[in-house]
């Protein structure tokens, strides 16, 4: 049975990094991988970008009422490959996925028995779960935290969205980094520290 994975961590944690680094591993051992981007993630277009400078395009930019699962098979059967199917699909920006496809990406790893690796963020700018990652939370079979540190050098948990001003408390949930916001990983400390200096 394939597992489903959720490895998350607050941004600049190198997610993006370890996803094509997994994904080079199953192709150095010749074995086919699909990358999944969510349309909703506009940073790059269709690509996924390390903050390495590393980039790669997606094989599916999934948008958020498409089916996961249906569209792997469509992209599968699309390559005319004869190999039994992928041997693993790698999610990027997994937050953005909605519930719905959280549980096709469980269904391709026990049903179809394909590994599935989603990486992304839990939390938003205020600190309330992405439904996509609450989710994930819920059902992969594997969570692992990738770690980064704050400004202060403590482990970052929390993603600040930054203005002006200082950090940004109110907003839209969805607003990708480099377009028409700035973020950064804080820790706890640090990111209550600016809210209560803010008052």
């Amino acid at each position: 049975m394939g597992k489903l994975f959720f490895r998350y961590g607050a941004m600049n944690s190198g997610k993006s990094t370890a996803l094509l680094q997994v994904a080079h591993n199953y192709e150095e051992r010749d074995q086919r991988v699909a990358l999944v981007k969510s349309s909703v993630d506009t940073k790059g277009d269709d690509q996924i970008v390390s903050r390495l400078g590393v980039s790669r395009r997606a094989d599916l930019l999934l948008s958020p009422g498409q089916d996961l699962r249906q569209s792997l098979q469509t992209l599968w059967d699309q390559s005319g490959d004869s190999s039994p199917g992928f041997a693993c699909v790698l999610i990027d920006e997994a937050q953005f996925l909605t519930p719905d496809q959280v549980d096709q990406a469980l269904a391709i790893a026990v049903l179809d028995e394909i590994p599935v690796v989603a990486f992304g963020i839990r939390t938003d700018f205020r600190t309330r779960a992405f439904p996509g990652s609450q989710r994930l939370m819920e059902v992969a079979h594997s969570l692992q935290e990738m770690k980064t540190i704050c400004r202060c050098g403590s482990k970052a948990i929390f993603n600040a969205r930054l203005g002006e001003t200082g950090i940004i408390r109110e907003g839209e949930q969805v607003m990708i980094d480099g377009d028409t916001a700035r973020y950064e990983a804080l820790c706890a400390r640090c990111y209550l520290e600016a809210e209560h200096s803010a008052c």
